[in-house]
């Protein structure tokens, strides 16, 4: 249970002794303080992007979606991968669900031998929450785009956040729908004037969360008690994608109603830049996942990968419910931010041509070893390898990594097919360039990295 417990900070008073200055926060069962260091690079993994899952259907219907987020259950020793809402950006028909997966892990907390377990789907009673955009886009129903999961230590069941409400979920261990939380109205997309929702896109929007950019990190305290859900960047109204605000929404586990909002500042506006995922370490403190959409990815532009994971403290942080965040300015009552604690775009990989994934999305605190270190795992989206035209035409991409560029070189094929390709720098002419597919291009990894770091005082689910 994260306890109610008092600080003392010490304050040095010019020409006097120092005093002690008696603060309250919300503490775990050890008074000290938590921190997370040290953090080193042990291995990484490039997991195939035409890998399939333990559903059924078509390999195109099953094909594995990596990591938006990454959970582990430390009471039950699992790893959770999850899905999003599948291959075509919300245009195709895709059953939304989870991965339980394994990996071996050597004494020194490098990984091998990633293997799926167990493919779990989201179900409202015989009815699956599906990727495809909301239809009418002013009612939610059964889409779904999952980005970020925790376990409920209290009972076991799977919290799912969305990007498209954006919601957050409780379902069973199943894949059963328990109940959504009440979602803070001022997070909902909507026109100002008329307040009509449109979940679907921006269009018409001038507050709430941006599309595809709604509660991307989840956490919940140790003890269960309550669940954090934080927007991927600023709302409509509080800057969009000139903003540097995102809000942090801390929910009651059992009531389902939020209690506090809190004000996180990114680094930069633009460039894609948002936070990706969030992790409780306990005492207040947790991490979060910042990048910008640079890197190598299905869709992305090819130039410098800043992604990084900070630390931060909510002790003490304004609750900003009914606060209009600036745009720009700094905000004084925002969580305190740390230095950061991971750089995840030097650790490449060859089989991406030792450069950076684009999403780096999934971010999750494992067992403890036995020198004393936790394992940590980093894992990124890779967008099923799958683009589409505005149309909603959809492709696979395929790069070959050998190329200094392999953007410039990279080949699309009609989703599910290797014939009838064209390369991607010639998709825009008419008819496209046309491309043999060859055996040295592969479909856009995912990329699962191994690191193991020190944290003090952690405070376990």
């Amino acid at each position: 249970m994260l306890n109610f417990k008092t600080l003392v900070r010490w304050i040095p008073l010019a020409g006097a002794a120092s005093i002690a200055l008696a603060i309250t926060g919300c503490g775990g069962s050890s008074p000290q303080v938590t921190n997370f260091s040290e953090a080193t690079f042990q291995n990484g993994l490039a997991l195939a992007g035409d890998a399939v899952d333990l559903s059924t259907g078509t390999a195109s219907d099953r094909r594995l979606g990596y990591f938006s987020d990454i959970y582990y259950d430390p009471t039950r020793k699992e790893w959770w991968g999850l899905s999003d809402r599948g291959p075509g950006g919300g245009l195709l028909n895709y059953e939304t669900r989870v991965q339980r997966f394994e990996v071996d892990i050597s004494a020194t907390g490098s990984i091998s031998n990633f293997r799926v377990v167990e493919t779990v789907k989201f179900m409202r009673g015989t009815q699956p929450f599906n990727g495809i955009a909301p239809n009418p886009t002013s009612a939610l129903g059964n889409a779904f785009d999952p980005e970020g999961i925790v376990i409920n230590p209290k009972n076991g069941n799977l919290l799912v956040s969305d990007e498209y409400g954006p919601s957050l979920y409780e379902f069973t261990r199943a894949g059963q729908f328990v109940r959504a939380f009440t979602t803070p109205a001022g997070l909902i997309p909507r026109t100002a004037a008329t307040g009509v929702a449109n979940f679907a896109a921006d269009t018409g929007n001038t507050a709430g969360k941006r599309t595809n950019r709604g509660f991307e990190g989840l956490a919940i305290s140790p003890d269960g008690l309550f669940v954090y859900a934080m927007l991927q960047s600023a709302m409509l109204d509080e800057g969009g994608g000139n903003g540097v605000h995102n809000r942090i929404v801390k929910f009651d586990a059992t009531t389902g109603t939020a209690v506090a909002q809190y004000a996180y500042r990114m680094k930069r506006s633009g460039e894609g830049q948002g936070i990706s995922a969030l992790v409780a370490l306990g005492n207040n403190k947790f991490l979060v996942l910042e990048r910008n959409n640079r890197g190598i990815g299905a869709g992305a532009a090819l130039a410098t990968a800043d992604k990084e994971v900070y630390q931060i403290d909510l002790t003490g942080a304004v609750d900003v419910t009914n606060i209009t965040l600036p745009i720009t300015d700094v905000y004084a009552g925002a969580v305190i931010k740390g230095e950061k604690v991971m750089d995840l775009a030097i650790n490449t990989l060859t089989a991406l041509g030792n450069k950076s994934p684009e999403k780096w999305e999934g971010l999750a605190i494992g067992p403890q070893l036995g020198n004393g270190n936790y394992v940590v795992l980093v894992g990124t989206d890779n967008d099923y390898s799958v683009t589409q035209t505005s149309s909603g035409t959809q492709y696979d991409v395929f790069f070959r990594f050998t190329d200094a560029d392999p953007f410039a070189s990279s080949i699309q094929c009609p989703i599910g097919t290797k014939s009838n390709c064209f390369l991607t720098s010639g998709a825009s002419l008419t008819p496209p360039t046309p491309a043999t597919l060859t055996s040295d291009y592969v479909m856009v990894p995912a990329v699962l990295s191994a690191f193991t770091a020190k944290i003090t005082n952690y405070v376990k689910p």
